[in-house]
């Protein structure tokens, strides 16, 4: 009897212990988001810059010249629905190829996500003028008198415009701001959340993501650059086209 005790405890002793270990298993990593860029699927190199060798959807011939762009806060939501906020941002700079990749410093669970999303921009709480010393060194502010706080986007080269004259623009996306001055007011948010869907985490993953820099110029809106070239930060109404337009601009490409 005494040996059928002992041999049932140690049977439990096993089974409870596998299980312990089963959860001990789980593992957690750090991701990477990375990205590259394109124009109507060809990739964006740096040797293409400051030539006009692209057309826009309105139909006028341009050029890039400089390309840089605020990301933040990349989510995970798990397959229960709670979700995994990774504070933070990246500057990512195109044209001096600089921080075209970003690894956020807390770690994350692997396994399958039922979305992965970040923030192109900041939101506002986070939009404050003066906050981050490396974004205000990069000559990201926006002026006082639209707010202030920073960037989410700077597009710049030249185009042809219906004078068959080159003439240089200023894609520049903020936070829509009215009645410029000292008491400017935001009729909406411009910053936006890009989802990027289903994805499985394994160790050290890098998620690669695409921006088609085409599709600021085309969809929903068709973009004028005759009309839309220069002064844009003070003009609500064009950023909140670009808002619209930038909700196609981003996709995942895959993961590694």
């Amino acid at each position: 009897m005494k040996l059928l005790n002992t041999l049932l405890i140690f049977s439990l002793v096993i089974l409870f212990g596998c299980n312990s270990d089963s959860d001990d298993a789980v593992e957690s990593t750090n991701i990477t988001m990375a990205f590259s860029h394109y124009w109507n699927d060809t990739p964006i190199t740096t040797s293409d810059f400051n030539t006009l060798n692209y057309t826009n959807a309105h139909g006028e011939l341009l050029s890039i010249e400089r390309l840089r762009y605020l990301i933040s806060d990349i989510e995970f939501t798990k397959m229960d629905g709670q979700t995994i906020l990774l504070e933070g941002y990246d500057l990512v700079d195109v044209t001096n190829q600089t921080n075209l990749s970003y690894t956020p410093s807390q770690e994350i669970s692997t396994g399958i996500y039922s979305n992965v999303s970040f923030v192109f921009g900041l939101i506002n709480e986070k939009n404050t003028d003066g906050t981050y010393n490396d974004l205000n060194a990069a000559s990201w502010n926006v002026p006082m008198m639209l707010g202030g706080g920073y960037h989410y986007m700077q597009l710049d080269g030249k185009f042809i415009n219906s004078n068959n004259e080159t003439q240089g623009y200023n894609y520049h996306a903020i936070r829509a701001a009215d009645n410029a001055g000292a008491n400017p007011t935001f009729p909406q948010d411009t910053f936006f959340r890009v989802n990027l869907g289903t994805i499985t985490v394994g160790t050290n993953e890098e998620i690669n993501v695409a921006m088609h820099v085409e599709e600021w110029f085309k969809n929903p809106n068709t973009w004028d650059l005759n009309l839309y070239n220069q002064m844009l930060m003070p003009n609500s109404a064009a950023q909140i086209l670009m808002y619209e337009n930038g909700q196609n601009v981003f996709t995942l490409k895959d993961i590694n």
